[in-house]
């Protein structure tokens, strides 16, 4: 008995540092999508489609073109934040005064034309860059270098990110905008330009996750979808455009996954996670750190 509680008891520390290095990636997917919401106002649904295209782009550059990682991340970074600045002045900036319901739908509809696009020039096929990483070995405990790797990189991803926010002009601008949009504009900042950059920060942290995904998941066009609804669910317990909500319900989410894994298979940790976010929903329907009325 005694050596099975020690067992266990190992199994259980193993998956609550899994879900630890899990939550670090969850939480920069949802800081992309909670700048992008609290400064714009607008929900991207495609996010998670951004860094498909990401994930291709790095495919392309590491295993066709035999770019080195270290040169392939940064220009699939590049890539992407281009892609999300785009996506803002052809999709979003013509429906900002439009009904909320409308800009759902235009980005879901960005949603199915990726997927479709990517399917129709890159196949079906499921494909991977070939990196074999090892792991490593505490005790009897066992982690993945990947894992830890994108961790590390997504925790000094958000890193940049608060400190351009606090240390830079713009990054001000950003903060402001985002607690009152209206008064801004009649200050002089230029609301528009801050849209942009805006929607490329966010570009950029999905291209960045892209990277760091690509190193544990297969690429293919629906990629997306194992990962795209949880970061959307993510953003709504932390509260839509509240970051510090975002990154505590990432950490929830990433420890109920892992810990519901743990005890059956993972698809119960995230049917688990998904029945957590419905109660919650009834409990506090404006996010974790919103205050009792």
């Amino acid at each position: 008995m005694q050596s099975f509680i020690e067992i266990f008891d190992i199994y259980l520390l193993e998956a609550v540092v899994n879900g630890i290095l899990l939550g670090g990636v969850l939480a920069l997917l949802a800081l992309g999508l909670n700048l992008i919401f609290g400064v714009i106002d607008v929900t991207w649904i495609c996010y998670a489609e951004l860094v498909m295209i990401g994930m291709y782009g790095m495919y392309y550059l590491f295993s066709v073109y035999h770019v080195p990682y270290w040169i392939a991340a940064p220009l699939c970074i590049l890539l992407v934040a281009g892609l999300g600045a785009a996506l803002h002045v052809i999709v979003i900036a013509p429906l900002l005064s439009a009904a909320p319901i409308n800009q759902l739908l235009a980005t879901g509809g960005v949603l199915f034309v990726l997927q479709s696009f990517a399917t129709v020039a890159f196949g079906i096929d499921f494909r991977n860059l070939g990196i074999r990483l090892p792991v490593l070995a505490l005790g009897e405990m066992h982690f993945s270098y990947s894992r830890l790797l994108a961790f590390l990189a997504a925790g000094v991803g958000m890193i940049a990110v608060y400190l351009f926010m606090t240390r830079t002009y713009t990054g001000t601008a950003i903060r402001a905008i985002a607690q009152d949009r209206q008064i801004m504009a009649l200050m002089g900042v230029d609301t528009k330009r801050i849209y942009v950059v805006t929607s490329a920060i966010g570009g950029a942290l999905a291209g960045l996750a892209s990277c760091l995904l690509v190193l544990q998941y297969d690429v293919h066009p629906f990629v997306g979808l194992s990962f795209g609804p949880i970061t959307f669910l993510i953003c709504v317990l932390g509260g839509l455009g509240n970051f510090v909500g975002g990154f505590v319900a990432a950490f929830v989410f990433a420890e109920i996954i892992s810990l519901g894994g743990l005890f059956s298979d993972l698809e119960w940790g995230y049917v688990l996670a998904f029945a957590f976010f419905i109660a919650m929903m009834f409990v506090r329907p404006a996010g974790l750190l919103a205050r009792r009325s």
